[in-house]
């Protein structure tokens, strides 16, 4: 399907220049907007709308009137959680220390990134893969320049690096043993009802199946252990050798490999 670049039904010139820039740097085509409605647009133009406005950047996937946009999300609460001395499940899973570094190879909204970007600290470094393009700008463009008063949120944003490839090509340039923690979390095999919010994501992302050639890279690059995210129900984690972590109140599951 393909994506056309305009802005908000009310603009500025900023924001139409803006608009015209983003086209530009994604190859994508830039659409006048002309108080047309988002899914007039769609229809016009049998695409994707990715609308540019002052606060965010919003993607919507054809037929869908609920955007796609980056935001903390479980990640906000999460981290109040741990400012409060309460434990996390994907830190426990993944044992993360100050000075760590940690790949993600799905990075989605990056909320276990941000997780774990607050772990790890200034001093460790977090990298995220995407390989949808427009997926990575919209997150890319949140990390950079999303507003909050929470400094530790802040700080977490700001020292995630987003890579724009899939995830297994980018492993293969990276040698051995260069990150802690290598982690996967897939899009899951069944629908969970409650990350209904990521349906626009499911829409728009990746939905590569893992493999022995993800496992086994992954495997190589990290230090101390690589991680999988996924559902209950899932065989991924008897299929490539995760030992898996029960939570019997959660549909999703952590599985281990430790190195």
């Amino acid at each position: 399907m393909n994506t056309v670049v305009t802005t908000a039904g009310r603009t500025k010139e900023e924001y139409i220049l803006k608009a015209k820039e983003i086209s530009k740097l994604l190859s994508l085509p830039y659409f006048n907007r002309q108080k047309k409605s988002i899914s007039t647009i769609q229809k016009e133009q049998q695409a994707n709308v990715l609308v540019v406005s002052n606060a965010r950047l919003e993607l919507y996937t054809y037929g869908s009137t609920s955007p796609f946009f980056f935001h903390p999300n479980s990640a906000a609460f999460r981290m109040k959680r741990l400012l409060n001395g309460e434990q996390d499940s994907f830190l426990e899973a993944t044992s993360l220390e100050a000075g760590d570094h940690f790949l993600d190879t799905t990075a989605g909204l990056c909320s276990d990134s941000i997780i774990a970007s607050y772990a790890v600290g200034v001093e460790g470094g977090v990298h995220a893969c995407e390989k949808e393009p427009i997926i990575a700008y919209v997150v890319d463009e949140g990390l950079k320049n999303y507003k909050t008063n929470n400094q530790a949120m802040l700080r977490s944003l700001r020292n995630i690096r987003l890579i724009y490839q899939d995830a297994v090509a980018y492993m293969k340039t990276v040698p051995s043993n260069t990150y802690d923690v290598v982690y996967i979390d897939p899009m899951f095999e069944e629908i969970i009802e409650e990350a209904s919010n990521f349906r626009v994501l499911r829409e728009a992302g990746a939905h590569d199946s893992l493999s022995d050639e993800w496992v086994s890279e992954a495997i190589r690059l990290a230090r101390k252990r690589v991680v999988l995210k996924a559902h209950f129900r899932s065989t991924l984690f008897d299929q490539y050798g995760f030992k898996r972590e029960i939570r019997l109140s959660s549909k999703f599951h952590y599985g281990i490999i430790d190195l």
